[in-house]
């Protein structure tokens, strides 16, 4: 259960991250509420399973779904580059998560 609430922390990183950028620097209101109501929910879930899991692990992972997310929605939704490079960058991201979360040793 840990690691379903870990991943939903991590998509709600992503949530906030492009919350943020929507806020423009806060001076727009809807996105930062927003922003706000992702961190919370993000931040909570993530101390929740860092009850069960290990905090390198939870972290890194938590992060990397976050980073992952948000690069890849920056991609599809707001023209960021796309090219080989950073395609496989993110795909570097993905397996490390998926890494951590088979070789957690717990």
């Amino acid at each position: 259960m840990a690691w379903i609430v870990l991943a939903v922390a991590g998509v709600l990183e992503t949530g906030f991250a492009l919350a943020l950028k929507q806020s423009a620097g806060f001076t727009r209101l809807v996105p930062s509420v927003f922003f706000v109501a992702f961190a919370a929910g993000s931040f909570g879930l993530l101390s929740l399973a860092l009850r069960d899991l290990p905090v390198g692990t939870a972290y890194a992972v938590w992060t990397g779904i976050g980073a992952a997310g948000t690069a890849v929605v920056g991609i599809l939704w707001y023209g960021d580059p796309s090219h080989a490079g950073r395609l496989v960058s993110i795909a570097l991201i993905v397996a490390g998560v998926v890494g951590l979360r088979l070789f957690h040793g717990g």
